[in-house]
């Protein structure tokens, strides 16, 4: 089975609150909410790579210092193998906008258990939870 490898962050604003993106139609897994990221090119190394996606995706920017590890998620959709670590950042450069026609929403970390999520990212919730509080 093919391995995916896959990066997403956590973008928490001063409120504690935590940005999610839905995807968009026409993509796998339309409409469900997801943590902003995505794959890594060859040879990348994963925190380039989400510095990379969160600039394309959101046009912010990103330094290394500021993405912390989190925890990840290994999930075997049918096709193939995902593997997620996920970051938390705190510190950005911009305001986070749809630039690939996503919405966009800020949720309380006890709330993300309300949103329709990819089977991958709900294991990544109880530690965010953990982490921030409800």
């Amino acid at each position: 089975m093919k391995l995916l490898l896959v990066v997403a962050c956590a973008l928490i604003d001063a409120d504690g609150r935590v940005l999610v993106t839905q995807r968009p139609e026409g993509k796998a897994l339309a409409g469900l909410w997801e943590f902003p990221g995505g794959k890594l090119e060859a040879g990348e190394r994963p925190e380039p790579a989400l510095i990379r996606e969160l600039h394309e995706e959101l046009g912010i920017a990103v330094k290394e210092a500021c993405l912390a590890p989190l925890t990840f998620a290994s999930y075997a959709y049918p096709e193939f193998h995902l593997l997620m670590p996920l970051y938390v950042c705190r510190r950005w450069e911009g305001t986070p906008v749809s630039r690939e026609a996503q919405a966009l929403k800020w949720v309380r970390p006890g709330k993300l258990r309300d949103l329709a999520m990819p089977p991958a990212d709900e294991p990544l919730i109880p530690p965010l939870v953990e982490l921030l509080g409800a």
